[in-house]
């Protein structure tokens, strides 16, 4: 499974940035979609995460009430749609696709994308 991210950027503080990110070369809706991010000088994180029918969502408690994930399976597609953006969302955000159920540890995520660099001013 190949993962393509776009849609990152920068963006001030208590803006909006949407995330996509396209798979191809299997079948969309058996993944687990999600994303994490990872900082400078900081461990990779977990962000949000979507069950394969997008029913289920999971957030990070520091992201919860302000980012969105969501899927389109038509379109092999996973959005993170993110509003009021605070300089520490600044990050390269990795967008991730597993078997099986939704998890919180990046070791049990089997696709990783490039990263897209989201960059928040204060």
């Amino acid at each position: 499974v190949q993962l393509q991210a776009s849609g990152g950027g920068l963006v001030q503080a208590g803006g909006s940035l949407r995330l996509s990110c396209e798979a191809s070369g299997g079948t969309f809706r058996t993944y687990v979609m999600g994303w994490f991010r990872q900082a400078p000088g900081k461990e990779r994180e977990f962000v949000a995460a979507n069950s394969r029918s997008g029913v289920s969502t999971y957030y990070a408690d520091s992201v919860k009430g302000r980012f969105i994930i969501a899927r389109d399976n038509a379109k092999n597609t996973v959005y993170l749609q993110m509003n009021s953006l605070k300089p520490e969302d600044t990050a390269v955000y990795y967008c991730v696709a597993r078997f099986g159920e939704i998890d919180y540890a990046r070791d049990k995520y089997d696709y990783w994308g490039q990263g897209t660099q989201v960059t928040v001013s204060s």
